[in-house]
């Protein structure tokens, strides 16, 4: 296959190339689809219709470890509400408000789409299992600034099946000369 820069090399003055931004997801292989989790629920002898009980001890230690954070580190978690507003502004005020300029320099929460699982009974299967759905959950934005990378966060929900983010943003703006 040719490249669009080999097709149009005469009408090309010059090109730039550098990655805008670096995503690294992850998540837990074996629950991280309806039916993984239904095999690992019903392999720990865990009802279906527990699920959301099964999940929450999870979402409280994620909670408790975002909120050691900000105490261990003197941050404090801004909830944001409104879909609009950028997170790298309020992250910028927050540098500004609080002085810091490397490790962990903002942390912030917000309600979210996520995909979850809900419990149903087929009646004519008579089987009981999850099926995949969406739903909103909290989210904490972990930002960091490291000297060499710049601005980089880590995006976690506190909702099974915790789909993980970490988001390496490349901008110049953010690195410390």
């Amino acid at each position: 296959m040719e490249l669009l820069t080999e097709r149009y090399t005469k009408e090309i003055q010059g090109k730039t190339s550098c990655y805008d931004r670096v995503v690294i997801t992850g998540t837990i292989p074996q629950i991280c689809y309806a039916q993984g989790m239904t095999s690992y629920l019903y392999g720990k002898g865990i009802k279906i219709f527990d699920y959301p009980r099964f999940t929450e001890p999870y979402r409280d230690k994620i909670n408790e470890n975002a909120k050691k954070l900000a105490r261990d580190n003197n941050i404090e978690i801004e909830f944001v509400k409104k879909t609009h507003i950028r997170k790298e502004d309020l992250v910028q005020k927050s540098m500004e408000k609080n002085g810091k300029t490397s490790g962990l320099v903002h942390i912030i929460s917000a309600m979210e789409a996520c995909p979850t699982y809900k419990p149903y009974h087929n009646q004519i299967t008579n089987k009981t299992y999850l099926n995949g759905s969406q739903s909103k959950c909290l989210h904490y934005y972990f930002y960091f600034i490291d000297e060499t990378l710049g601005l980089m966060y880590c995006r976690v929900p506190t909702w099974c099946p915790f789909f993980f983010k970490f988001i390496l943003t490349v901008t110049t703006g953010w690195h410390q000369n």
